[in-house]
């Protein structure tokens, strides 16, 4: 009898073991193969460029500046995008483990009894023992398809989490430049407002005593609006980017920015080498992410084309079993086993068409990726290019400075010696005042155009965070 039992418990832990064995023997899915980059081996203008990564640089070494530093990393701790990025790469998570689950059995404790009325009274029987219901012999790799394609998935949202990551840093920097420029343009105008007060109470006197004329007066007093107009506009626009600053960061500010910090007092680490365009494919994690998404709709159509081929599932139960519930636990072993297979006949096209909803879900997932590529080329093209301009161009508006000085000082001495009109006077002040913000204008898009670069180049996240 104990050999009897013994064998019984070897033929149904043989028969498990053959199952958890042959599942998964075979995957009907598509080889991957990266699609090649839809874009030039070089960047526009780039002549021999280094292979080094610019995301390499981590963030605390290219932003130095301390107070910037510290709002990158506030904001890396409260920001509430990056906690959702975070919270999806969660959510991913558990779904991956609810797909890879069905790759085994599952295993229960199962308790059952009945009474049955017969001829000669009621017959009972009672069984209590570990089950393993409707697991799915994986013979044509349906289940570990759709196991792939939720890891696939999985790693994609992590792709993601690290890009709003780096786009975060980009959009704290960004913000803490423009509100070191509107803190530059404040100052200027409030020096220029002062310097127009005073003209006007010289010219008011001058009008009071009919020394000039009613046309030099308004004139006058029209530039002293103006400059009252632009300096409340731009107490708004600090106000703004303020704002903006503090939804990035995630909370109130802590400090208010540092005394005496401009635009001129704030320096990058160090220089940002483009590398090649193939660089982007490893540096960029959104081009990492739309690869992920490729390869989950890749293993997809192997589960779709895996639906064509039978289903096989088994159940099975293993432990004891007895007439008398008190006598239950040291009742006899007992085990059931059964099996089924469906291979599928007619069922109105409903396969195939999984099947091109699979394919088309790839062939969208290709094109989604080779547009992401593309957007990437693009954008850090841009960023190269500005690199290349932007200093000429800020050269040129600081020279273009420095002459409206020189010719307002030369306006104002001619006009106190006569020898000129009031109206060249004002112009010169028109245009110093307007060439001296355009200054403050270009430094801070040749910044920001710097920090685009870092953040396109794929810079702004290291493996440590």
């Amino acid at each position: 009898m104990k050999i009897a039992h013994h064998a019984k418990r070897k033929f149904a832990f043989t028969t498990f073991s053959a199952a958890l064995m042959l599942s998964g023997c075979m995957s009907l899915a598509p080889d991957y193969v990266r699609p090649p980059a839809p874009v030039a081996a070089q960047f526009p203008g780039m002549q021999n460029a280094s292979s080094a990564a610019a995301s390499q640089i981590e963030w605390q070494q290219f932003f130095p500046d301390p107070a910037l530093n510290s709002l990158i990393a506030q904001a890396l701790q409260n920001n509430r995008d990056l906690r959702v990025a975070i919270l999806n790469i969660e959510q991913a998570r558990a779904q991956y483990q609810i797909r890879r689950a069905d790759i085994y059995p599952t295993v229960g404790v199962a308790f059952n009894g009945q009474r049955l009325p017969s001829a000669t009274g009621q017959n009972s029987s009672y069984a209590a023992g570990l089950s393993a219901t409707s697991y799915e012999l994986d013979f044509f790799g349906r289940i570990r398809s759709l196991s792939d394609a939720g890891l696939s998935q999985y790693l994609a949202s992590e792709e993601a989490r690290k890009n709003v990551h780096i786009g975060l840093v980009a959009a704290v920097a960004n913000a803490y430049l423009a509100l070191l420029a509107d803190q530059d343009l404040l100052a200027l105008t409030t020096q220029t407002l002062g310097t127009r007060e005073e003209q006007f109470k010289l010219t008011k006197l001058k009008f009071d005593n009919g020394v000039v004329s009613a046309l030099d007066f308004r004139q006058s007093e029209s530039l002293l609006e103006s400059a009252r107009a632009t300096l409340a506009q731009q107490q708004r626009q600090r106000a703004l980017d303020e704002n903006t600053l503090v939804l990035l960061v995630g909370q109130p500010l802590k400090t208010a920015l540092p005394q005496g910090a401009t635009l001129a007092s704030v320096k990058f680490g160090s220089a940002l080498p483009a590398g090649l365009p193939s660089d982007l494919l490893t540096s960029r994690p959104d081009i990492r992410a739309a690869e992920r998404q490729l390869m989950a709709a890749n293993a997809n159509i192997g589960a779709a084309r895996a639906a064509f081929f039978p289903r096989i599932s088994l159940t099975g139960s293993a432990g004891v079993a007895s007439n008398e519930l008190s006598g239950l636990f040291p009742g006899a072993f007992a085990w059931t086993f059964t099996s089924q297979i469906v291979q599928p006949l007619f069922d109105a096209g409903r396969n195939q068409g999984n099947l091109d909803v699979a394919t088309a879900q790839r062939d969208i997932a290709v094109a989604q990726y080779e547009r992401t590529i593309q957007t990437a080329f693009r954008e850090v093209a841009d960023a190269l290019a500005g690199r290349a301009t932007f200093d000429e161009q800020l050269r040129a508006q600081k020279a273009q400075t420095d002459a409206e000085s020189v010719r307002f000082n030369l306006s104002d001495l001619r006009y106190r010696n006569g020898a000129s009109s009031y109206l060249d006077l004002l112009d010169a002040q028109r245009a110093l005042f307007a060439a001296q913000q355009a200054t403050v204008q270009v430094t801070l898009a040749s910044m920001q155009n710097q920090v685009s670069l870092y953040k396109v180049l794929g810079g702004g996240w290291s493996p440590a965070e």
